[in-house]
């Protein structure tokens, strides 16, 4: 007969350690570094929306659209259009759009619209990555000065969890 499973000891200090990692890593992490973050999280946060809709779990689809949605918002909310305005209005508008597909997939449970936010979300991801690379390139042939991590007042105000 099989039941719940239970935590052994060794998986709460194995949950822990992530956990105390992933704080290290937001902690030291560049403005640049905390958005790919965040779309990791959002990339995540969106496929456990999609195991659960596949496999009828309304924990993890609950989950998993919340924290997605939460994510992108937060992403939405950070975009600095003062260094070019043209550009800020575009991913905004891309931003709120994965917004409401996810708000749409959610509400009639819709596979098709959660598949096109997750793609958005991936290419979004990949794009970020290319920008990063360019940016450590940049900063090693000191075109661009080397990044710092946030200070603490930065780290004061109320974060997002990305944690599953």
């Amino acid at each position: 007969m099989a039941g719940p499973i239970a935590l052994s000891m060794n998986d709460t200090n194995t949950s822990s350690t992530a956990n105390a990692y992933l704080k290290t890593k937001v902690m030291t992490a560049s403005p640049e570094e905390l958005r790919m973050l965040l779309l990791d999280g959002a990339l995540r946060f969106a496929n456990m929306a999609k195991f659960g809709m596949e496999n009828k779990d309304h924990e993890k689809i609950y989950e998993g659209f919340k924290q997605a949605r939460a994510i992108i918002l937060e992403l939405t909310d950070t975009i600095d259009p003062r260094h070019d305005p043209v550009l800020a209005r575009s991913v905004r508008d891309l931003y709120v759009f994965i917004y409401g597909e996810l708000a749409k997939a959610s509400l009639n449970k819709d596979m098709s619209k959660l598949d096109k936010a997750i793609e958005m979300i991936e290419y979004e991801r990949e794009t970020w990555m290319q920008l990063l690379e360019q940016l450590a390139a940049d900063r090693k042939a000191g075109l661009v000065p080397a990044a710092t991590a946030p200070g603490a007042s930065q780290l004061e105000k109320p974060s997002l969890s990305i944690q599953a």
